[in-house]
């Protein structure tokens, strides 16, 4: 009987552990910085604070800079119709740069610890048109486009994506573009 509670246990256990595996985000293998770079539009977000004053025209513009980081400038539109930015960097921590850790500090702030954020690119078409990234926390997620609209089947398919991560995908707010 207790023989059967443990293997009972144990399988309960490893189909936990197979369900948790499934929705574990994961970047992808490989990012070619040098497709990726460029201006992409917002399609949907999770809400977050910090973009909390930003109501549409959300973009998001990567450079490569002389060491290899990424040079990164958002920017929204706010409800009076005024266009505010933000300047970050992100640090590649893999090899394949599709695991960043991003800050947005002043640049003389940015040596303190747990002030980077998680962007890990999980899907990107193979004509880095569409990306969706998030990270391991599943506090963050975007989806991305070279377009200011995405078709209703890649955007659910891109959903989809994010739900079989384990992302909340109901709390996914579309953003408006009016570009």
């Amino acid at each position: 009987m207790i023989f059967s509670g443990l293997i009972a246990s144990l399988g309960f256990l490893g189909s936990f552990a197979a369900h948790a595996e499934i929705n574990t985000p994961k970047a992808v293998d490989k990012v070619e910085v040098d497709k990726y770079v460029g201006k992409w539009y917002e399609i949907a977000h999770f809400p977050m604070y910090f973009q909390r004053k930003c109501v549409s025209d959300t973009t998001a513009n990567y450079s490569i800079n002389y060491d290899k980081t990424i040079a990164v400038i958002n920017s929204c539109r706010t409800k009076t119709g005024e266009t505010i930015s933000s300047e970050g960097i992100a640090y590649p921590q893999n090899e394949g740069n599709s695991m960043l850790k991003v800050s947005f500090l002043p640049s003389g702030l940015r040596w303190i610890p747990f002030t980077k954020g998680d962007y890990w690119v999980l899907r990107v078409d193979s004509d880095y048109r569409v990306a969706l990234v998030g990270g391991p926390s599943h506090k963050y997620l975007w989806i991305l486009s070279r377009e200011p609209n995405l078709d209703a089947a890649t955007y659910q398919s891109y959903v989809q994506t994010a739900h079989d991560y384990g992302y909340d995908t109901s709390k996914l707010v579309r953003t408006p573009q009016k570009q």
